[in-house]
């Protein structure tokens, strides 16, 4: 996507993604049709942005973790860092959840011989590297914790079953793993 969409093309660009991580959530092999007619979108409309699944479920992905991390510094502008931190978390536990659903989707057009690599974790790693700095300097969370620390911190997340009450779980981990990126901070 080298040119930027006009308005009308990135509604109706987000709204096949929405619709789509919705359907595909429910079941990976999700027709494509039902996802164009669900979005409001024409089939023309739908294979411009996504010539196939694949193209649609690793832009589902990749645009899920985007908007995670982006959330990173709308957060820091408002918050306190140790705040914008957890909140953060949720957020990423949201995603978490999604990708869950997803994950049937996900291995059926990463799985294949030949097929594209799911999209890495970068935008999520520095997210919580810019998130864990501030609370650093700001002196909320101890010195020294590394975003890959973090993410094997909260790796539990990916072991919480999306179909049940997940939250009450998620909001535990996530206290204690926050808890614990308290202690020792020069500012506690």
């Amino acid at each position: 996507m080298g040119t930027p969409l006009r308005s009308d093309a990135q509604r109706n660009r987000e709204r096949i993604l929405e619709v789509a991580l919705s359907e595909l959530t429910q079941c990976a092999e999700a027709p494509l049709s039902v996802i164009a007619k669900k979005a409001g979108v024409g089939q023309g409309t739908f294979y411009r942005n996504f010539p196939n699944r694949e193209a649609l479920v690793l832009e589902i992905y990749r645009h899920e973790m985007q908007q995670v991390a982006d959330s990173a510094a709308q957060l820091l502008a408002c918050r306190e860092p140790d705040r914008a931190l957890r909140e953060w978390m949720d957020r990423l536990a949201e995603f978490a959840m999604a990708k869950a659903g997803l994950a049937d989707a996900i291995r059926l057009v990463t799985g294949a011989p030949g097929a594209q690599a799911k999209p890495g974790h970068a935008p999520v790693i520095a997210a919580a590297d810019l998130l864990l700095r501030a609370g650093e300097e700001a002196g909320t969370i101890r010195p020294g914790v590394t975003a890959d620390d973090f993410i094997l911190a909260i790796a539990g997340l990916w072991q919480i079953d999306p179909h049940e009450d997940w939250r009450p779980r998620a909001t535990r981990l996530l206290d204690l793993v926050m808890d614990g990126l308290r202690v020792g901070a020069p500012g506690r």
